[in-house]
């Protein structure tokens, strides 16, 4: 059932105190606790009615607190009115049944008083109401009588009560308090979602004029979005529009923390991801990732032009290849596509030499957060994915990938392999944006191929290696310049984990999947990567589980070679039902159709282990 009004609420306690004070009046016996428990009603009634007139002329309540508190009076009023009325004259057999004591008169007196401090404690969070009647109850009106059990309660009702009624100032100061009550746990967390909180921070969010205001507001949301319902309260409040809009028009600073919020809701929920990506929020992530990412020089010479002379220019420099070094300055032929993008988002969110002039630490953390967020909206979404690369977003991810290093390279390298294994599960997404003479795709190739063969870093070649294993699909039997730096990294002897994370990647290229598996299988076997392969068999069980799969494709798909007899190759699968095989019986029949390919060409000797018949 529908709650009732809140003055509705409010209007039936006083007229339970009204009653209250008739029934002492009548009262017979126990006068003076009657008389007391009358003073009680008397103050409730007129704090009650200052709170029924506020709440009935405020354009915005914060209605949780009340509605708790009301709740409470009721039932310590009830009580009351109930203990009185057995206080008046009635039959003999009556006054025998009913018996009544101090005791009852106590303890209904403090539940009254607790409902005077409840009360009083709301007007002075809510700012209704002189203050003066009830100044003698003696009330702590740092803690409310309902919350003692439970203080963070009443913390979190003052700091989103401040948020909606107090100054600027004292908003912001109350949106803190959440914050830091938020860090302590998650228990706090939920409180302040259940209570209300998220409503009037993103109101904080939205207040343009108070940069400070919004990083106070975009910061408490920050700590509460780890986890799905929390984000899906943050949606449902019509969180995603306010976060778009304040990620396009704010200054850097804000853009930062809310570029890193839109990566936490997309991390944490699949319908945030989606509704972020409907209202738009990659395209100012792409433009905040691409601001001085490109001379400026360009992009004014660029935006001079026509629709026409643009479209004549992209199909004239569209006969330039793109140098993947790094001094090369040749990423010309999507300038005009970013144009448009770096205009809109240079003259938001302030004065564009103010952001020019913005220091070069703040600069960065943008970027970083700004290539988080794509990242995660990226992740296992092709629909997202496909939006990124409609916006050239590829292009300026391997620019960065490119120019800069730590945190910043990380984060685009994440959303190149997200986008890649996205295009692996689609082919109108490969079609679309990674076709062979596309500008974009082979600037992106260009740089992982060139971070797979210069990094010494794992956390960098890995992304890297996965995304040229989820675009397997993608390259000619010609384009075997990707086979060769994957093939190196077998022989990876600092991280076994980059030399497997190669082994399936090469097994995306030599699998029955891939159309061109025996053109790829012939290269991997002529940059020599049976002997890299062997060794890898005896790594660690996920090394040993790669290896064989990659070997056994090597081996059917390649024809006939000498490397396999050299590098004794039968020997191995023979050997490999005692160890990997057993463990995964789904290998046996892969194996022993390798076994009998092998055992086609080279004829020193059948083996006996595995029989198989085609």
């Amino acid at each position: 059932m529908e709650d009732k009004r809140i003055d509705e609420e409010l209007t039936y306690l006083i007229l339970l105190a009204e009653r209250l004070r008739s029934a002492v009046e009548e009262a017979d016996s126990f006068k003076v606790e009657c008389t007391n428990i009358g003073n009680y009603a008397d103050i409730l009634a007129e704090k009650l009615r200052l709170l029924v007139r506020f709440t009935c002329s405020a354009q915005l309540l914060y209605e949780r607190p009340v509605r708790r508190i009301v709740a409470e009076v009721f039932k310590n009023l009830d009580r009351a009115l109930t203990l009185v009325r057995k206080c008046k004259r009635r039959s003999v057999l009556r006054r025998v049944v009913t018996i009544i004591g101090a005791a009852d008169f106590r303890k209904v007196q403090n539940l009254l008083e607790a409902s005077v401090g409840d009360v009083k404690w709301l007007e002075s969070i809510l700012g209704f109401g002189s203050g003066a009647a009830g100044e003698d109850v003696g009330i702590d009106l740092a803690l409310p009588p309902i919350a003692s059990n439970d203080p963070i309660l009443a913390w979190i009702w003052s700091s989103i009560a401040s948020i909606h009624v107090r100054p600027l100032p004292e908003k912001m100061e109350a949106a803190n308090q959440l914050e830091q009550l938020a860090q302590d746990n998650d228990r706090n967390k939920q409180i302040i979602v259940e209570e209300g909180g998220v409503p009037p921070l993103l109101k904080l969010l939205k207040e343009t004029v108070s940069p400070e205001a919004q990083i106070a507001g975009v910061t408490a949301l920050l700590h509460l979005a780890n986890d799905q319902d929390r984000v899906t309260t943050i949606v449902n409040e019509q969180g995603v529009p306010i976060v778009v809009k304040v990620l396009a028009d704010s200054p850097m600073r804000v853009q930062t923390l809310t570029a890193t919020l839109v990566a936490k809701m997309a991390e944490h929920d699949s319908v945030a991801q989606n509704d972020l990506a409907r209202e738009n929020a990659i395209r100012p992530l792409v433009t905040l990732l691409s601001f001085e990412t490109f001379s400026d020089d360009q992009m004014v010479q660029l935006g001079k032009h026509s629709i026409h002379s643009i479209v004549q220019i992209n199909k004239e420099m569209e006969k330039f290849s793109i140098n993947g070094s790094k001094n090369n300055h040749h990423y010309r032929p999507y300038m005009t596509s970013f144009s448009s993008f770096h205009s809109e988002g240079s003259t938001r969110g302030g004065n564009r030499k103010e952001r020019e002039n913005e220091k070069p630490e703040v600069k960065l953390k943008l970027k970083i957060s700004c290539a988080e967020a794509l990242w995660m909206l990226a992740r296992g979404n092709v629909s997202n994915s496909k939006k990124i690369t409609e916006t050239k977003g590829l292009l300026c991810l391997a620019k960065l990938v490119d120019s800069e290093e730590g945190e910043l390279k990380f984060n685009c390298l994440m959303t190149i392999k997200e986008i890649a294994a996205a295009a692996e599960s689609s082919a109108d997404l490969r079609r679309a944006a990674f076709k062979t003479n596309s500008p974009a795709a082979k600037a992106i190739i260009d740089q992982l191929l060139r971070v797979i063969k210069e990094s010494d870093s794992p956390k960098s070649q890995i992304p890297a290696i996965r995304s040229i294993g989820s675009l397997a699909r993608t390259f000619p039997a010609r384009e075997t310049r990707v086979i060769g730096p994957l093939v190196a990294q077998l022989n990876n002897s600092t991280s076994q984990e980059v030399a497997t994370e190669a082994a399936i990647a090469l097994g995306k290229f030599t699998c029955p999947d891939n159309f061109l598996r025996d053109a790829h299988s012939k290269a991997v076997v002529e940059f020599n990567g049976v002997p890299p392969l062997m060794r890898l068999l005896r790594g660690n069980e996920r090394a040993q589980l790669h290896g064989l799969i990659l070997l056994c494709y090597l081996v059917l798909h390649s024809g006939n070679n000498e490397a396999f007899e050299q590098g004794r190759v039968l020997t191995a699968l023979e050997g490999a039902d005692r160890t990997v095989v057993a463990q995964h019986p789904k290998l046996r029949e892969l194996v022993s159709k390798a076994i009998y390919h092998i055992n086609l060409y080279h004829t020193s000797g059948p083996s006996q282990r595995f029989s198989y018949v085609p």
